[in-house]
């Protein structure tokens, strides 16, 4: 049976717009955020999900219930699936990191395995528990589940499955605020495929490359 793995960003948050890491921190979905979920529910609903399994802060669970609410799917949450926590860069705007931290935060955006923020996660460490989160989810029954997460998570998950070097993951572009990814397994190959990417409708601006997206 051919498995799909659709990788949903969060709707948009004021910190988003700011450009401030978000990380761990439970920041809500505004109202334009509220609106790019409702707009994308429908779209997903063409692909036929079967389970939706969402990060455990607000703005995935707040993401989520859009296509809940007309899938009538129940949400499962999975901390796993949270966005990296940035340590001492959290709530700091990307200006803010570069002028007090600058060789860590740009050899972090490069792509080493250091923790964030210095106090916070290395990507091999966000790799393995959300991966593993995913894992959990996609039952043998599964043929679509759809991953309400975050933008840095979703790059990490992607480099993993398609087993990239960890050198090459902050090549992948990032997603735009309620847009997705989806990866699909099965047919005439065992591992895993990105056969769509940043997907929505018309391309946006992707907020939040330096707030853990």
């Amino acid at each position: 049976m051919r498995q799909r793995i659709v990788l949903w960003r969060h709707g948009q948050t004021d910190w988003n717009i700011q450009n401030r890491f978000q990380g761990h921190s439970d920041i809500p979905l505004n109202e334009t955020g509220f609106a790019q979920a409702r707009r994308a529910a429908p779209l997903l609903m063409g692909l036929f999900p079967d389970k939706i399994v969402s990060s455990d802060l607000i703005r995935t669970q707040q993401t989520a219930s859009a296509l809940a609410e007309i899938s009538k799917l129940p949400i499962h949450t999975d901390a796993g699936l949270r966005e990296t926590n940035g340590g001492k860069w959290e709530g700091r705007t990307g200006e803010e990191n570069r002028a007090d931290d600058f060789d860590r935060f740009v050899n972090w955006l490069d792509g080493n395995d250091e923790p964030a923020g210095e106090t916070g996660e290395r990507r091999s460490e966000i790799a393995t528990r959300a991966v593993s989160a995913i894992e959990r989810a996609l039952t043998d029954e599964i043929s679509t589940l759809v991953v309400v997460t975050h933008g840095g998570t979703t790059r990490i998950v992607i480099g993993k499955l398609l087993g990239l070097p960890m050198n090459q993951w902050s090549t992948i572009g990032g997603l735009s605020n309620a847009s997705w990814s989806i990866l699909e397994r099965g047919r005439h190959r065992p591992g895993w495929i990105l056969v769509e990417h940043n997907a929505g409708s018309l391309p946006e601006p992707i907020y939040g490359e330096e707030s853990g997206a």
